[in-house]
């Protein structure tokens, strides 16, 4: 009799057990674990940011899949999400209004932190300063920094509206932000992505342009955007501003890290004016995250291998994998497909990862 009580009493214990604690999802038991997994925070196709219980739910979720670090944006279609005294005294506007009520990126420092997790200020829109918006209060207040084509027209790809970055005006304006988020907040890194240091190579035809490429050269830069040394020269103003940067960091605090994240190399190049293998061998990149973003394995596995032929094997080790793991448009990764494609970076020696973006892991 006492046995089939004891029985009883363990089938109890194990049934409300279960019950209390759900069974593991398919990424929490085979997605590999990792000194670096984290994922970009946005304000877009994403309620993360619009309130403390959301901060604090994203935090939650983030520490359940063993993500410890989070890219959180604080510069997104000309504004900050962050309250900033820099972008008041541009254009008399303080934070995106949405957010407006409180001061998420101070709110999830605080409660990442308390959960070991690390917050990397991710400069999102660079210098780009708007999207589809020819009505943005930029192009009033500071004609003379917005990008052009070779037919003069504001600069846009992708519709995306593009300062000139190689002018010293929205250079200047993205140092301060830069400066003011390493200054006022507690964070791990700053990050720049495939929009800073970066411009379509379509532009560099604005007149500041012109005169300094004809006072360098005595002649005008060629009509085809895409010729070899027009590339290179704009790509080197524009990895000297990186480097900028990075100085400037390491200045006001130099245990706060430095990445990238750009688009893959040499496309980054041609299309974007970054030759990101230069900002890991001239040391002026603490990691770079680039976007690795592909649909298929066999994709996924090719661009992996190229690294392969553009890194050594010192300089490789700054380099983590950037994950399309999902979509303001609907797209979710299959979870087999994301865990294959991330066991197939580490079997290359890429040793964390960072995925785009976080509502993969809002479930």
């Amino acid at each position: 009799m006492f046995s089939i009580y004891k029985s009883l009493a363990v089938f109890t214990i194990i049934f409300f057990t279960s019950c209390n604690f759900p069974s593991k999802t398919y990424l929490e038991k085979n997605l590999p674990k990792s000194s670096f997994k984290g994922v970009w925070v946005t304000n877009v196709g994403s309620d993360a940011l619009k309130s403390e219980a959301n901060i604090k739910e994203l935090v939650s979720n983030c520490k359940k899949y063993q993500i410890n670090h989070l890219f959180v944006v604080v510069w997104n279609k000309g504004v900050t999400q962050y309250p900033s005294d820099v972008l008041n005294k541009y254009i008399g506007i303080k934070q995106e209004q949405m957010l407006s009520h409180f001061d998420p990126l101070e709110f999830l420092i605080e409660v990442a932190h308390q959960k070991g997790i690390k917050v990397h200020a991710w400069f999102e829109f660079g210098f780009s300063f708007a999207y589809e918006d020819p009505k943005s209060l930029w192009i009033e207040k500071y004609p003379d920094w917005l990008g052009r084509d070779l037919e003069g027209k504001i600069l846009k790809k992708n519709n995306f509206m593009w300062w000139n970055a190689l002018h010293p005006g929205p250079q200047k304006f993205l140092l301060e932000l830069i400066e003011e988020v390493v200054t006022k907040y507690d964070v791990d890194g700053i990050q720049g992505d495939d929009r800073l240091p970066a411009m379509p190579s379509e532009g560099g035809y604005d007149p500041y342009t012109l005169s300094l490429f004809q006072k360098e050269f005595k002649t005008s830069p060629p009509l085809n955007h895409k010729e070899e040394n027009w590339i290179s020269w704009r790509s080197n103003q524009l990895s000297e501003f990186g480097k900028k940067v990075y100085q400037k960091v390491k200045c006001i605090s130099p245990k706060t890290q430095v990445s990238w994240a750009p688009s893959i190399y040499p496309w980054s190049k041609q299309e974007y004016l970054q030759s990101w293998p230069d900002w890991i061998i001239g040391d002026y990149a603490d990691f770079i995250v680039p976007q690795f973003y592909r649909y298929q394995l066999d994709d996924y596995s090719r661009i992996i291998d190229q690294l392969e032929t553009q890194l050594n094997d010192k300089e490789r080790k700054k380099v983590y994998a950037g994950v399309l793991a999902a979509l303001g448009g609907g797209y979710r990764i299959n979870d087999t497909l994301l865990v294959n494609m991330v066991n197939y970076h580490r079997s290359k020696g890429i040793e964390g990862e960072v995925f785009f973006y976080y509502e993969i892991f809002n479930r």
